[in-house]
């Protein structure tokens, strides 16, 4: 039997803007941190892995949704959806877990949380850096994408956001993760 762990995905509000730009950068520097050690020449703003410009250019899409992830009344991460209906096609621009509480189920029960609110949408993406190896695994392994393609030096995705590709470099290798749904 499979153990249901109570996840819920609540709007982000303004006044928690900040913070959910804060809680994201923690994360994704805690998984560079815990792949390179505490100095990583791959940050993009500072010393930061994922900068506010990006954060906010996903958060501020006319089609994005952002979500604070809610476990047990405590506010666990964050997601930031971008949904096409028309085209029955989203992606997952962001998902994050704190990392204090990685390893609980917590993002898998986030994420079949999205799935039930968006059943209209056949084909899911999302991309994530070559090195996180925590990402590819939860993706494949948890969450049933496959990767379809390696954007790197030699090829850039037509999807890369522009304010990655004008500072491209071999260290940013990406996957593009496709995840088709099929109710039959």
């Amino acid at each position: 039997m499979e153990h249901i762990i109570d996840i819920r995905l609540l709007p982000l509000q303004e006044a928690d803007r900040e913070q959910f730009i804060l809680d994201n950068q923690r994360a994704f520097k805690y998984g560079a941190q815990q792949e390179f050690g505490m100095r990583d020449d791959r940050m993009e703003e500072g010393e930061e892995i994922i900068s506010r410009k990006t954060i906010e250019r996903c958060m501020d899409d006319e089609r994005a949704e952002t979500y604070r992830i809610v476990h047990e009344g405590e506010v666990v991460g964050g997601l930031i959806l971008q949904i096409d209906k028309q085209n029955a096609k989203g992606e997952l621009e962001i998902l994050f877990i704190k990392p204090e509480a990685h390893s609980k189920g917590l993002g898998q029960a986030a994420w079949k949380t999205v799935e039930a609110m968006h059943p209209e949408i056949r084909v899911w993406e999302t991309m994530t850096p070559y090195f996180e190896k925590r990402n590819i695994h939860f993706y494949v392994n948890r969450l049933g994408f496959h990767i379809v393609e390696f954007w790197n030096k030699y090829q850039h995705g037509p999807a890369v956001p522009d304010d990655i590709d004008e500072n491209w470099s071999e260290d940013d290798e990406m996957f593009l993760f496709r995840k088709t749904i099929n109710n039959s």
